[in-house]
């Protein structure tokens, strides 16, 4: 369990020294992780609308910061390029993201278009009976997308990279709380970019 952890660690790390220099994107990040614990516990009561949540506020705040507000020039603190962050990103980079949010996106059409999908379920009768079918065709997306990943390391890297990925990425809101909290003062005092001095001197 100690190597599994240190696994956790390191790639909770490298996450965050990596794709998380702007200021805004770390404050879309709390704000990403509040909805995502909320949708936790509305898991236990309404699936559905739980799923709803994750994907329409805390997916797509999450997902903006990473679009639109994250430098994607040379990272000066890492020296590493773009082009290789993309390449090593352990988990969904920019053209894997693209492709899961756009699934996302389709979904709701094709519910409209099949209101059975396909004989699985049965047809809404209202807007709240359709959005019910959304949610829980998203949660499954969202299921099959954290193990389809897992499954791809576990094949390409090992075991225990895959393992703690999934980990990772259900544990995140936790830790995205805990680590950027103060993101939203920052910003409020005008610091776009996070000077990263703990990875400078790390």
């Amino acid at each position: 369990m100690k190597e599994f952890f240190k696994t956790v660690a390191v790639q909770r790390w490298d996450d965050h020294r990596f794709y998380h220099h702007s200021r805004i994107n770390q404050s879309l990040h709390l704000l990403s992780a509040v909805c995502f614990v909320i949708a936790y516990a509305l898991l236990f009561v309404h699936p559905a609308w739980a799923a709803l949540l994750a994907w329409c506020v805390s997916m797509t705040s999450r997902q903006a910061g990473h679009f639109f507000f994250e430098p994607r020039g040379y990272d000066l603190v890492n020296q590493a390029t773009d082009a290789h962050k993309e390449e090593i990103k352990i988990g969904y980079n920019i053209r894997r993201k693209v492709v899961l949010m756009a699934i996302w996106v389709l979904i709701p059409a094709v519910v409209w278009w099949q209101p059975t999908l396909f004989g699985l379920i049965e047809p809404a009768t209202d807007l709240m009976g359709f959005l019910d079918h959304v949610g829980l065709a998203w949660l499954a997306l969202g299921v099959a997308g954290l193990v389809f990943r897992m499954l791809q390391l576990c094949v390409q890297q090992d075991l225990m990279t895959g393992l703690a990925w999934g980990y990772k990425i259900v544990t995140d809101p936790f830790h995205d709380i805990r680590m950027y909290h103060r993101a939203p003062l920052h910003l409020m005092r005008g610091e776009l970019i996070d000077p990263m001095l703990h990875v400078r001197h790390g």
